[in-house]
C-alpha cells in the first residue's frame, strides 16, 4: 500500500499527488494539517518533519518532491 503524507497548502504535496495520478499509483493521501492522527503516524515513521512524504508498505521511500519540501506545522512555506 502506497501512502502520500501531505498538506492541502503545499505545493509539492500536489505535484507528486500528481505524478502519483498520471503514473495511474493507487494510493491513499493523509492531509496532515487537518489529521493529528496523520501527523503523529508522520513523526512515527520519520524524524524529518516535512511532506510530501511517501510510504510504501510501512517504510519512507521518499520526503519532497524533486528536492523540495514544505515543514509540517508551516506547510504554507515551501523549503
Amino acid at each position: 500500500m502506497l501512502e502520500l503524507y501531505g498538506s492541502s497548502s503545499c505545493p509539492y504535496t500536489t505535484e507528486v499527488r500528481e505524478q502519483l495520478e498520471w503514473d495511474k499509483r493507487e494510493y491513499v493521501e493523509y492531509d496532515v494539517d487537518g489529521d493529528a492522527d496523520a501527523r503523529a503516524r508522520l513523526h512515527r515513521l520519520t524524524p524529518v518533519a516535512a511532506v510530501p512524504t511517501l510510504v510504501e508498505n510501512g517504510a519512507v521511500v521518499a520526503i519532497g518532491s524533486q528536492g523540495r519540501s514544505c515543514a509540517i506545522g508551516s506547510a504554507s512555506r515551501p523549503s
